[in-house]
Order: structure tokens, then C-alpha cells, then sequence
């Protein structure tokens, strides 16, 4: 072999050796020597980023399903609730035309009674139609959630927390109160002392 060869030879070997180096000092920088990348590894962390989207993909439906469920029921309590200060308005007028039918005096000719009164139960008819009920709680236990307590009395013959008397009646609006029933209470101790708020013993009809 001729002395040209030779150093060809030779600096090819030397290009060669130089090349690996500098491979190896890419793959080893920052002291940290490459993993090779086999047919497991790969599957696992593509199953490892399947498993994140389909954990975000529920995530973002349920997060959807929610918002719609909020939308809708946004929707149905604006249907049910929105006449919710015209009712109340009602309820006055209601109260007042019985509190007129009550004090009406006696010797009023009967067809007239009767008539007020049919207006009345119509007026009532009405409510119940369009979701507005009454509250008219007597003798059951107070619940604060639909009552007001106005008075307490000692009653002997009723458990502590039932009602006794019902000051005024209450309305509900689709099952959301419109106005809480005014009511007395029995309380536990003796019946002499009387109630506790003088002249709380109203007789007023819900």
C-alpha cells in the first residue's frame, strides 16, 4: 500500500473516531447519558398521555353536562318564580278582601255574602292554578323554614313548638315561600302565666 493510502486511510479513521466522540458528548451532556428508547417504553408513555386526554376529555364533558344543567334550571325557576313579586301583591289584595268579607256587617242580605265569598274561593282557585298555595299551619309543628313566631303561650295540652294559633296565613310560590305563615306557639310551663306577649291572642283567620 502506497504512503498515500496510508494517511487517507488514517484520516478517515480519525474523522471517524472524532465523529463518535462528539456523538457521545452530545448524548452525555449535562452528566446525564441518553436512555435508548425501546418498543415498551414507548407504549407506556403513550398509554401515560392516552390515559391524561381521556381524564381531560371527561373532565371537559363533565364540566359541559354541569353548565347545561345550570342553564336549564336557570331557565325553568325564571318560568316558576318571575311573577313572584305580582303574587305578592295579590296576597295583599287577597288578605284585604277577606278581612272586608269578615267585617261585614250583620243583616247583610245573603246573595251579597255568598257572592264575596264565591269571589274569594275563585281568587284562592286562581293561585293554586298558576302554583301559589296556602299555609295555614294550625295545630302542626312550627317549622321556621315557612313560619313566624309571633308569641309564645303555656298550653297543657300541646307538645312545646306546636302551633296553637295562626296570626296570619302564608303562601308558597312553587314550593318557594312567598310569604311565612304568622303563628303562635305552645311552650312547656303553667298555662296561668298566660302568653308571653300581652295581647298576642289575636283571633284573626288565615
Amino acid at each position: 500500500m502506497s504512503t498515500e493510502e496510508n494517511n487517507t486511510t488514517a484520516e478517515t479513521q480519525s474523522e471517524e473516531i472524532s465523529a463518535e466522540e462528539n456523538i457521545v458528548n452530545l448524548d452525555g451532556m449535562n452528566g446525564e447519558p441518553s436512555l435508548e428508547i425501546t418498543p415498551d417504553i414507548l407504549i407506556e408513555n403513550l398509554q401515560k398521555e392516552l390515559a391524561e386526554a381521556r381524564d381531560r376529555t371527561m373532565r371537559a364533558l363533565a364540566d359541559a353536562e354541569n353548565t347545561r344543567k345550570r342553564a336549564q334550571k336557570d331557565r325553568e325557576d325564571a318560568g316558576k318564580y318571575a311573577v313572584s313579586n305580582f303574587a305578592r301583591d295579590l296576597l295583599d289584595f287577597g288578605d284585604n278582601f277577606k278581612r272586608a268579607l269578615e267585617s261585614m256587617p250583620e243583616g247583610t242580605p245573603e246573595p251579597v255574602t255568598e257572592g264575596l265569598s264565591a269571589m274569594e274561593n275563585e281568587l284562592l282557585a286562581t293561585f293554586e292554578r298558576h302554583g301559589i298555595k296556602k299555609i295555614y299551619p294550625l295545630d302542626e309543628a312550627f317549622d321556621a323554614n315557612f313560619h313566624e313566631v309571633m308569641f309564645e303561650a303555656p298550653t297543657p295540652d300541646k307538645a312545646a313548638g306546636t302551633i296553637i294559633q295562626v296570626i296570619e296565613a302564608g303562601y308558597v310560590l312553587n314550593d318557594r315561600l312567598l310569604r311565612a305563615a304568622k303563628v303562635g306557639i305552645a311552650k312547656a310551663g303553667p298555662a296561668e302565666n298566660g302568653p308571653t306577649d300581652p295581647g298576642a291572642q289575636v283571633d284573626i283567620k288565615g
